[in-house]
């Protein structure tokens, strides 16, 4: 199985993904989209300007070809995306026995408030607009929604339980994160 938690910039993803992959322990392995970027889609980021389908293109094949490789070496993954179109979350699915979605979601002040602290990211808050607007909402029943303004912690418990996975290494035990 694999869970790609997904969401717009400042949602939060790389932290609650970091510590659901750590809380689930065993065999699942942690992955964050963003180092599977192009240099150019980094450097146009950077610049301001958001990415269009065919930027993310090769992007997005090299996730799907790491997370087959990641599956035949018997490894689950926990993926921090963004997969903001249904078109993205399809190409990442395909041909994996189980992928399940988890959308952080949260109001625009907190997600902006977040990226404005943020120092060494290429994603500044300018581009959280084209990224709202790019933003599919998942069908219902297709990914579990969590408040992305709720703590890590928190956000790690309900997930597991809106996907019906056990509750793994508890983070305050001497061998949890």
């Amino acid at each position: 199985m694999n869970i790609i938690v997904l969401g717009v910039a400042g949602s939060g993803k790389t932290t609650v993904g970091r510590k659901l992959a750590a809380r689930l322990g065993g065999n699942w392995r942690f992955v964050d989209a963003d180092a599977f970027h192009p240099a150019a889609n980094v450097e146009k980021m950077g610049r301001g300007v958001p990415l269009d389908d065919a930027d993310r293109a090769p992007w997005l094949a090299a996730l799907a070809a790491h997370l087959d490789a990641c599956a035949a070496r018997g490894q689950q993954v926990v993926l921090a995306c963004s997969a903001l179109k249904e078109a993205y979350r399809r190409r990442l699915a395909v041909s994996r026995e189980a992928t399940r979605f988890v959308l952080l979601k949260t109001d625009v002040a907190t997600l902006e408030a977040r990226l404005r602290r943020r120092r060494s990211h290429y994603m500044k808050a300018a581009m959280l607009p084209s990224q709202l607007a790019a933003l599919e909402i998942p069908a219902p029943g297709a990914a579990v929604v969590i408040d992305a303004a709720l703590p890590p912690r928190e956000i790690v418990g309900r997930i597991l339980q809106g996907l019906g996975l056990p509750a793994g290494r508890r983070e305050d035990s001497p061998h949890g994160p």
